[in-house]
């Protein structure tokens, strides 16, 4: 295994319809491991052979039928380390594996939490706050160097999205969901490594809606997609990129993919 390790990660908004994307993305930028969220497909029909036609061999999946869905392929090896339920009704948001230099790798895909911030008028809302309550208790117990990576569907900085005004109150940046996320960081100190190589407050934003005609000129993003490390593993990392110029390419995720190095 190389002393350099690329790790990927990227909601790709299912990988079946945009595998074009993805396969021009490992082309070019070649991380060692992918991270997927949202892969909206069932083991069975994930497209294996395309990734080990690109030398992604090592393949750990974990999919649903339309929905959901998370997957981690790599050139390295990797091993199943664990599938989590933090949403407690069997959706496929989460799998975990350990690398063969100990690293223990996290992907997950919190839930979006739908439109309403309050739990009682709008349940996919509570939804969202217990699983990151999971994640807090899970967090806790956690004691081995550790890469926490994906869709957190939260945007905690007031300089994560283009409005912090216009968005308090939109679900992804509202007081509690960020003070939540605050409480999961908080669990085991977590690094936070976009902001550590592009600091607060300069731009960074992973996530720009379909809806507008051209996102770059309205540019309303918001910074939904992160990675975390265990201090221990943050001070191995040398480097992070943000790939924004993905979002222009054919049929686009609403997402972009996040690359860090390390040297371990």
């Amino acid at each position: 295994m190389s002393d350099t390790i690329s790790i990927a990660s990227w909601n790709i908004n299912s990988v079946r319809f945009r595998m074009e994307i993805v396969e021009r993305f490992l082309r070019e930028q070649a991380p060692d491991v992918l991270c997927l969220q949202e892969t909206k497909t069932v083991d069975a029909t994930f497209p294996a052979d395309a990734f080990r036609r690109l030398g992604y061999t090592h393949q750990i999946l974990h999919g649903q039928p339309m929905h959901h869905g998370v997957a981690i392929v790599s050139k390295i090896p990797i091993f199943e380390d664990d599938r989590l339920d933090w949403q407690a009704n069997g959706e496929a948001r989460h799998v975990g594996v350990r690398l063969e230099n100990g690293l223990r790798l996290e992907n997950v895909y919190i839930p979006a939490g739908g439109d309403v911030p309050d739990r009682v008028v709008n349940p996919k809302f509570g939804q969202k706050l217990d699983f990151l309550q999971r994640m807090i208790e899970w967090s806790e117990q956690l004691d081995v160097p550790t890469l926490l990576v994906g869709d957190f569907n939260i945007a905690p900085l007031e300089c994560d999205v283009w409005s912090h005004k216009q968005l308090l109150d939109v679900v992804s940046h509202t007081p509690i969901e960020v003070e939540t996320l605050g409480r999961l960081q908080a669990a085991n100190d977590w690094v936070d490594l976009g902001r550590s190589f592009i600091p607060a407050p300069e731009r960074l934003y992973t996530w720009w809606s379909y809806r507008a005609k051209d996102w770059a000129a309205s540019d309303r993003g918001r910074r939904l997609d992160h990675m975390w490390a265990t201090k221990d593993v943050a001070a191995q990392a040398v480097g992070h990129r943000v790939h924004e110029d993905c979002r222009s390419w054919l049929k686009p995720s609403d997402h972009i993919p996040l690359v860090t190095e390390f040297r371990f």
